[in-house]
């Protein structure tokens, strides 16, 4: 039975320096890209909050519908305010 790692963890028992730094290092390099890489920890952000969303609306389909009323009056608030900031 082999256990998954994560790309960011380094296998314990590596008896060899240089493959325990070549380990480390790979290990390392996984974690920044993972930290600096945006587009896709926006992209996991939005897969979650639909999920969510999509699960609120199942749940409770009459609030659903009454916060996505809410929202598209807020946005049209909004673009409406901007408009009549704009045309004076």
């Amino acid at each position: 039975m082999s256990i998954e790692l994560p790309r960011t963890a380094v296998a314990l028992g590596i008896a060899d320096p240089v493959e325990k730094a070549r380990a480390e290092l790979k290990a390392a390099l996984a974690a920044i890209e993972e930290k600096a890489n945006v587009p896709r920890r926006v992209d996991r952000a939005v897969d979650r909050a639909s999920k969510r969303a999509r699960a609120f609306a199942q749940q409770k389909p009459v609030a659903a519908a009454a916060a996505a009323a809410g929202v598209a009056l807020a946005v049209g608030t909004v673009v409406w305010g901007f408009v009549r900031l704009y045309t004076r």
